[in-house]
């Protein structure tokens, strides 16, 4: 579901808010690749915390404006140890930058402002991406540029640096336009959705936007009404994309489309193009994903409240679900919506943050993609899963989980245990309305 600012009108707030070979099968020597890469990654986290452990981490903090809280991003210092956070900076725009991505090839923040157009003639700036010049000694970020971001609620980025390319995926609101139209002889009327999108934006080499080199309108529709309480069980009726994330060989886009219940592959180049496609059970929802390696990727599912192994082709950009399981702990029964996932820098654990259960849990990967809940920690208590704690993010060596806590306005900075993915809370700093968190490394 997307999350905006916590206003007066809670209820409008609630409405807005995925063979054989020398004696071993292909498989098995899938798996022992697959650990090979794991050990390479541990390997390469050991050799990071030799040189990042005796430097402090920057992190932004996207945040949501409203009446009373002026919105943009803060520059916060994480301490060696996690136990001390300072504030170094803060711009007031966006005023919704619920969505961050770090280039440290130039030091460049990319930031949404989740907003809806507000018509011909608008009074606040459209729905945009913008580029922020980073200096990491002061934190201070300086505005490059901004390009607009056609379908309203940009609300995630993804960064292709080598090939200087930036995506975006447009949500859409929910809320629909009656039209009286006369068809067949009679009156009648028809509803009108906003359309969700996919931009690819050209990168110059200051890190400045270029501009939209293609844009993709979704289609279709999910179950409407279905059974869910998001949107009063309409948050199907239309395409909403919630994330479009690059696949680590950089030749394809996997797009989440949690109205359809669809994972989109497209190869990328000068232009998108669709290439293949996954549909999940009705009424799933797949919001983000992330992948492993060029093989393996996870996915949480927004309305099922699931997550999901799958592996991918990435010749052909085909997937195939390896396992999926309850996102939640087994004495939860309430209303929840999954939102962000993370991969452990180690490979081994998969974290999500649950909204309605209001808790970050982790899980096991084992082989085959077969997942197990280890255990959770718990966050502040929402009104609701739509203003709920919704991103959370390691630090480069994996030390850290820190977490946008957004119902007690703090961020959260947990150790995290290696060896069985355990949380344990260390220090917080408050931050008004945290909606996403990204690092960078001094």
């Amino acid at each position: 579901m997307m999350s905006y600012p916590q206003k007066p009108l809670i209820a409008n707030a609630i409405l807005l808010l995925c063979c054989f070979a020398g004696g071993q099968t292909v498989q098995a020597q899938t798996e022992q690749t697959r650990k090979k890469q794991v050990d390479k990654t541990m390997e390469n986290v050991s050799d990071t915390k030799s040189s990042a452990g005796n430097t402090s981490a920057t992190i932004f903090v996207g945040t949501y404006g409203d009446e009373h809280q002026p919105g943009g991003i803060y520059s916060l210092r994480l301490s060696q140890d996690g136990k001390k956070v300072e504030q170094l900076a803060h711009v007031e725009q966006p005023k919704l930058a619920g969505y961050l991505m770090y280039d440290a090839a130039t030091t460049t923040l990319y930031s949404v402002d989740e907003r809806k157009n507000d018509g011909r003639g608008p009074v606040e700036p459209p729905a945009s991406v913008m580029a922020f010049s980073v200096n990491l000694d002061s934190g201070h970020l300086t505005h490059v540029n901004t390009q607009i971001a056609p379908g309203s609620r940009p609300t995630y980025l993804s960064l292709d640096s080598q090939n200087r390319r930036l995506f975006s995926a447009n949500h859409g609101d929910f809320d629909h336009v009656e039209k009286a139209v006369f068809k067949e002889g009679k009156w009648t009327s028809e509803y009108v959705y906003d359309d969700s999108t996919i931009i690819m934006y050209g990168l110059n080499k200051d890190g400045s936007i270029a501009g939209i080199n293609d844009l993709v309108v979704l289609g279709g529709h999910g179950k409407d009404p279905n059974n869910s309480k998001q949107a009063g069980g309409h948050a199907q009726a239309s395409p909403h994309a919630h994330s479009a994330v690059v696949s680590p060989d950089g030749k394809h886009l996997l797009v989440c489309d949690k109205g359809t219940d669809k994972v989109f592959v497209y190869s990328i180049s000068d232009k998108l193009k669709l290439v293949n496609s996954y549909q999940l059970p009705e009424e799933s929802a797949p919001r983000h994903l992330v992948f492993a390696d060029d093989q393996r990727l996870y996915l949480d599912l927004e309305i099922s409240s699931e997550l999901a192994s799958m592996e991918f082709n990435q010749e052909t950009g085909e997937l195939k679900l390896l396992d999926k399981i309850s996102t939640l702990g087994s004495n939860f029964h309430g209303l929840n919506e999954p939102a962000e996932i993370r991969l452990h820098p180690n490979g081994r654990f998969v974290y999500v943050n649950n909204r309605g259960e209001d808790a970050i849990a982790w899980y096991s990967v084992g082989e085959n993609g077969k997942l197990a809940r280890l255990g959770s920690v718990q966050l502040a208590k929402s009104i609701h899963p739509g203003l709920a704690s919704r991103s959370f993010a390691f630090d480069p060596d994996g030390r850290y989980l820190v977490s946008a806590d957004r119902p007690d306005n703090k961020i959260k900075v947990y150790g995290v245990n290696s060896e069985n993915g355990a949380l344990n809370q260390i220090s917080e700093f408050s931050v008004p309305q945290p909606a996403f968190l990204a690092f960078a490394i001094n």
